[in-house]
């Protein structure tokens, strides 16, 4: 089968790898759609030193498997994990100590014809959904997770600090609980998205140091985290959404004595994040950018690594 490669942070379209063989507890799904998100770019980066088939964002068809999933589009969690580890007895098994993570650790991924995920990580995608569609609900549940994490008021003042793909979908979801809620970037036409949702925006220069209760820090680079950090009241929270390829410097005497509360936050609820598309409450048409086949895939991550860009899609089958 066809798929992207990634060796030694170099990325190659290969077409002599072996269709997978599902083990027990397993399915085999055939890809149509798969996104690239800023993790595969920092993995090209070396943020992990993985080798194989790059790829987490998804729609299938499962081709083997339990009988009522078969033939039917899915959805897939990314974390393959044990179920005994101290994580996973603890209900946390995103965390699973012996886990593999579809894409970036230790699993092929979603850029080839065909992967293997277990049963239970697979969702199926509601009929009203259109498949490119479907495709976000990963980041979309990675966006919920924030809401897992912190509890949320109305009265509060929430700062979403990145006017991307990710940031984006932070900002619908957070919008959701009517909070007080400033998105910010670097990017009119970007924000002009979120505007016409209702969400307030500005540039990222006019944010008022010291006034949120909550920021979130969805650019992946140093100069975000500043506004973020800035951004904050004392015993605020900063949670951090974004992997970074390389080191962070930060004050670290200044989150002490204003006593910040710093959450790192990834993975989150599938389930809710395809609820919200089915009901349409969050809007992903207008981050998609792009459409390109599998056989262009390197030509795709050229396009997604251009400066302004949103979401790239790979049509694999």
């Amino acid at each position: 089968m066809k798929g992207l490669w990634l060796e030694n942070n170099q990325l190659q379209l290969r077409t002599d790898i072996s269709i997978p063989e599902p083990p027990p507890g397993e399915a085999l799904v055939r890809v149509l759609r798969a996104g690239i998100c800023n993790t595969d770019l920092e993995l090209l980066r070396g943020y992990y030193p993985y080798t194989g088939i790059l790829g987490h964002e998804f729609v299938g068809v499962v081709e083997q498997g339990p009988e009522h999933l078969v033939n039917q589009r899915v959805v897939g969690e990314i974390n393959a994990v044990c179920g005994h580890c101290r994580f996973c007895l603890r209900g946390q098994p995103t965390h699973c100590e012996n886990r593999t993570v579809l894409g970036i650790v230790n699993r092929h991924g979603a850029f080839g014809e065909y992967l293997c995920l277990p049963v239970e990580n697979l969702h199926l995608v509601p009929d009203n959904v259109p498949t490119e569609v479907a495709t976000f609900t990963e980041p979309i549940a990675a966006a919920l997770e924030i809401q897992q994490q912190v509890p949320l008021h109305p009265n509060d003042r929430v700062l979403v600090v990145g006017d991307g793909k990710l940031g984006q979908l932070v900002a619908q979801t957070l919008a959701l609980t009517g909070c007080e809620l400033l998105a910010v970037g670097r990017h009119r036409d970007k924000l002009a998205n979120l505007e016409a949702r209702g969400i307030k925006t500005s540039l990222a220069d006019a944010v008022t140091d010291g006034y949120f209760d909550l920021s979130v820090e969805c650019t992946g680079n140093p100069e975000g985290f500043a506004i973020a950090r800035r951004a904050l009241r004392p015993r605020g929270t900063l949670v951090l959404k974004s992997t970074y390829a390389g080191n962070l410097s930060l004050n670290v005497s200044s989150l002490v004595v204003d006593e910040i509360t710093l959450i790192g936050s990834r993975c989150g609820p599938f389930a809710p994040a395809l609820q919200l598309l089915a009901t349409g409450q969050v809007d992903v048409q207008p981050l998609i950018h792009a459409t390109y086949p599998l056989i262009e895939g390197l030509a795709a991550f050229k396009h997604a690594q251009s400066r302004g860009v949103l979401k790239i899609l790979l049509e694999i089958g």
